[in-house]
């Protein structure tokens, strides 16, 4: 039964091989017949894609238009803080209360901020006149719209205490400072304490926001300040109403910012000149964010000139009939007009520009070019002496069956960075995007690109010049002629050795290969130090892997000369000793009253430094003398006399009273109270670290509360919405990797893919940690790019190896180098040249675009000339069944040469008995 079994088993081996080959064969016929039709009707071609190319172009420019929401780009789509926001705000509307919940850059609404920073270490407090000029010039800022002049008083947030504008408590202490410095004083007469100080109202006001740079005096019990270098200032302005007012506001912001430019200008009227002045409005982080697609225009153009040099030079040869330079040059430029192509689906079907799509061309650069390079070496290969349209077939047959592979995994990962379970908008907007543009450089490829080999191969046929498209001239006339014009006409007659038995081998890249490179890549001496080499890419790339850092910053997607990132380092320079003001929203009724609640409200608020109704009514309580320990004494007096003190008035804006119809009783049915946490250098993962706390005490707690700031929209829960694209492509890569075991022609060709692409992502993931790349929506995009980046290049060289029937390893890799490691190395030289000059766009965006595709075609090309060259000669596949195969034809072919050589000799004899028939009769 074992024997039976084992019978049963290869027999079953046999049928899957079979069924691979059947597979492999009828791709392979179906790509010859398709390149055989393209071959036949190159015109036809050559002129659908023009044609498309020009229609869809044309809508880029006519419907153009740029995404202006920053948070619908970079935020997560689905997270429990735009529910908390929606249910802070049906409470206490978050436009009345924007000047309490205070965030560093993303302050809901249209509002004007500054900061104002005392020049050459110098005290701020004392230059309370020039902070005070500064604030005048910005309340008498006059917008014209329609024929009337609006100024700050007309579009501000009012207080309810006295319809007035609500300005910073700040301003407030400064003015009574500039009043002490009037009356012959000095500012130290006006009582100052940090975070929280008192008014001259009564009021007890955090100004931990709004102060930055401080310093105490000596033996101070209550902080007193003695030293400031900066202030911060907050114009708030309205966020409900018309249309129109928001179009005002809009125009006071632009102003506003040109107030400011004005006056960091020295030479600017009224300006002060000890001080440095920054602004931030609404609009700043947009308008910055926007700004990397305006200052990367030139640059992507002189990228895209010198992939074309870079494309024609690699595509040159000496042989002026077989070198294709022009081929090269319009390989690229069948990519670009894809791209152009794939641009104006993406604005046809209402899609908007936003600077993350800046790595769509060079990313489709970097597939498309591998596989005009493909085909260009796929025609290298075929026989001479064909006729140039079955050559153009068999070039198709030999590259298309693998270009199409990756170009479906290409679309696999990035669709399903598209997908639902993608929770950024930017990152599933650019997946969309690239899923359009590898579709579209696909048919270009086969379609534009195919027909002008048709034609080159034409032209190569008749013995044209590849460049200057005459006739080539005859050996004898050459020969007549200068050194130079043999130079310019030579058909590489002259050049070929008996190296050389193809012409096609002279191009100078196959040649460094194939004498050089893999004789030296495979001896035995070198193989050693390629394994200390791996080991040391690994270890770092571990390393790199174990420090990763969330990349949530908004800043790190700006320009990076931009007035936004300047405000943000000064700001967290200044002003980060304090977390942003968090709002813990109580939503249901509660015993405020109850001491065992109250107790459980200082245990939430531990640690915290408190903004709340309930401490100072507590402290009100104990001045004076008064218990409330019922709910009739502690709402009665809460009502009648706490919040009527001029002091406590504000506090009405936290409590919400809801009257019992029955009992005529008020209860307080929602409250709030805002929490302030202390924080270090690393504020921003202080502040994640604080949500990631709250968060489970928000669901599971007694007590029904929410805890929000705006802030918090961009935070929640960003880490893992940024990983999930690069888990779901890795996992949908690595299941059809899998599940194509049995379809391809050896398994082991998946097996050792799927090996090196782990490889190559752990390296650039770790790689790039290493060099100061956080994980955000672009870092995550590159690293979706180089899985398909590292298939794209590494599948041809290990199908190639895995199918070679040579006698050993080493003349199998030989092998693959020799067949791929031209395109291989023109694609990526192609690539790390385009990306470039995004080196020279001050912009941390494009910075960090160019460090991963630089990592990623490092990698990549380590791995295809180093690693697997190596590697490969160490484990399986084994050659030794072929040696088998390759012995037993051996002696098939010898044994039908013996039999041939019997049929001869019996032949001879019988020619000589005819010849001399009385020979027989006498023996």
């Amino acid at each position: 039964m074992c024997f039976i079994g084992g019978d049963g088993a290869s027999a079953g081996g046999i049928l899957w091989r079979m069924l691979r080959q059947v597979i492999h064969r009828g791709l392979r016929a179906s790509f010859y017949w398709l390149g055989l039709f393209v071959s036949r009707h190159p015109v036809f071609f050559l002129t659908v894609p023009a044609v498309l190319t020009i229609i869809f172009g044309s809508t880029v420019l006519s419907r153009f238009t740029p995404e202006t929401d920053l948070e619908v780009l970079v935020a997560p789509t689905h997270s429990l803080a735009k529910i908390e926001r929606s249910l802070a705000n049906s409470l206490f509307p978050i436009d009345q209360s924007k000047h309490k919940l205070y965030s560093d850059l993303h302050t809901p609404g249209r509002y004007g901020r500054i900061i104002l920073l005392a020049k050459s270490g110098g005290n701020i407090l004392e230059l309370a006149d020039q902070v005070l000029r500064v604030h005048k010039q910005v309340l008498d800022l006059r917008v014209n719209y329609k024929g009337f002049n609006y100024t700050f008083a007309h579009l501000c947030v009012l207080r309810h205490r006295d319809k007035r504008c609500l300005l910073d408590d700040i301003v407030t202490i400064f003015e009574d400072i500039g009043q002490a410095v009037l009356s012959n004083s000095t500012f130290h007469k006006v009582p100052l304490s940090y975070p929280n100080t008192t008014l001259k109202d009564g009021r007890v006001s955090f100004i931990g926001h709004q102060l930055g740079g401080v310093s105490f005096s000596a033996n101070s019990r209550d902080q007193q300040v003695k030293f400031a270098r900066a202030v911060q200032i907050t114009y708030y302005l309205r966020n409900h109403g018309p249309v129109v007012q928001d179009a005002i506001a809009e125009r006071w912001e632009n102003e506003f910012c040109a107030l400011v430019s004005r006056l960091s200008t020295a030479e600017a009227p009224n300006a002060p000149d000890q001080l440095h002045i920054q602004s931030l409005t609404s609009f700043s982080l947009w308008r910055d964010f926007h700004q990397t697609g305006v200052l990367a225009k030139g640059e992507v153009l002189v990228s895209l000139v010198l992939v074309l040099l870079a494309a024609t030079i690699s595509s040159s040869m000496r042989d002026c009939l077989r070198g294709k330079p022009f081929l090269g040059l319009l390989g690229v430029l069948t990519i670009c007009i894809a791209n152009v192509t794939a641009a104006g689906i993406f604005f046809i079907s209402d899609g908007k520009f936003n600077s993350t799509l800046l790595g769509i061309p060079f990313f489709a650069m970097g597939h498309g070019t591998k596989g005009v390079f493909e085909l260009l070496a796929g025609w290298r290969r075929t026989r001479e002496n064909l006729p140039f349209k079955e050559r153009v077939a068999d070039a198709f047959a030999d590259v298309m069956v693998c270009y199409t592979m990756t170009s479906s995994l290409y679309i696999i990962t990035f669709g399903m960075g598209a997908s639902p379970f993608t929770n950024i908008e930017s990152v599933k907007i650019f997946c969309q995007s690239m899923c359009v543009a590898i579709t579209v450089n696909y048919f270009y490829v086969f379609s534009f690109y195919g027909s002008c080999l048709v034609f080159a191969g034409q032209l190569e046929q008749n013995r044209y010049h590849s460049v200057f498209c005459c006739k080539i001239p005859s050996v004898e006339y050459l020969d007549r002629q200068p050194t130079w014009f043999k130079t310019m006409m030579s058909d590489g007659h002259d050049l070929s050795t008996h190296h050389d038995s193809v012409p096609y081998q002279n191009h100078f890249i196959q040649h460094f290969l194939r004498e050089h490179y893999t004789e030296w890549i495979t001896n035995t001496y070198v193989k050693p130090f390629v394994v200390i080499l791996y080991l040391i890419y690994a270890s770092f790339s571990f390393m790199g892997c174990l420090q990763i850092s969330d990349g949530s910053n908004v800043v790190n997607l700006l320009a990076s000369n931009s007035p936004s990132v300047s405000y943000a380092a000064t700001q967290q320079k200044y002003f980060s000793n304090y977390s942003p003001v968090i709002g813990f929203y109580i939503y249901e009724p509660v015993e405020y009253w109850n001491s065992t609640v109250q107790e459980h409200l200082k245990t939430l608020s531990h640690g915290f430094n408190k903004i709340s109704w309930m401490d100072n009514f507590f402290h009100y309580l104990r001045v004076v003398n008064v218990s409330a320990s019922t709910k009739s004494d502690f709402i009665t007096i809460l009502k009648a006399s706490f919040l009527r003190s001029p002091e406590y008035q504000h506090f009405n804006e936290d409590i919400i009273f809801s009257m019992n119809r029955e009992t005529e009783e008020y209860d307080i049915i929602a409250s709030r109270m805002y929490l302030v946490a202390r924080t270090a250098e690393k504020k921003r993962e202080e502040v994640v670290e604080l949500l990631e706390k709250l968060r489970p005490l928000m669901l599971i707690n007694s007590i029904k509360f929410i805890a929000f700031n705006p802030t918090f929209v961009f935070m929640d829960r960003y880490s893992s919405s940024v990983i999930s694209p690069i888990l779901t492509s890795g996992f949908s890569v690595l299941t059809i990797l899998i599940l194509t075991f049995f379809l391809v022609i050896n398994p082991l060709g998946n097996f050792w893919l799927i090996l090196t692409v782990t490889s190559v992502e752990l390296g650039v993931l770790g790689l790039m940690t290493l060099w100061n790349v956080g994980m955000d929506s672009i870092s995550i995009l590159c690293l979706i790019y180089t899985l398909n980046f590292a298939m794209d290049h590494c599948a041809p060289h290990l199908y190639t190896f895995v199918l070679a029937t040579d006698h050993t390893r080493t003349q199998c890799i030989k092998l693959a180098l020799e067949e791929h490691g031209a395109a291989i190395l023109q694609n990526a030289s192609c690539f790390v040249i385009g990306i470039m000059p995004l080196v020279f766009v001050p912009s941390n965006l494009t910075y960090t675009l160019f460090k991963c595709s630089l990592l990623t075609a490092g990698c990549t090309v380590l791995h295809c000339f180093v690693i697997l060259p190596v590697f490969l000669t160490f484990f399986p596949p084994s050659k030794k069944r072929h040696k088998k195969k390759k012995r037993a034809k051996r002696k098939e072919r010898e044994r039908e040469r013996e039999r041939e050589r019997e049929r001869e000799r019996e032949e001879i004899e019988c020619i000589e008995v005819r010849e001399n028939p009385d020979h027989v009769t006498n023996v």
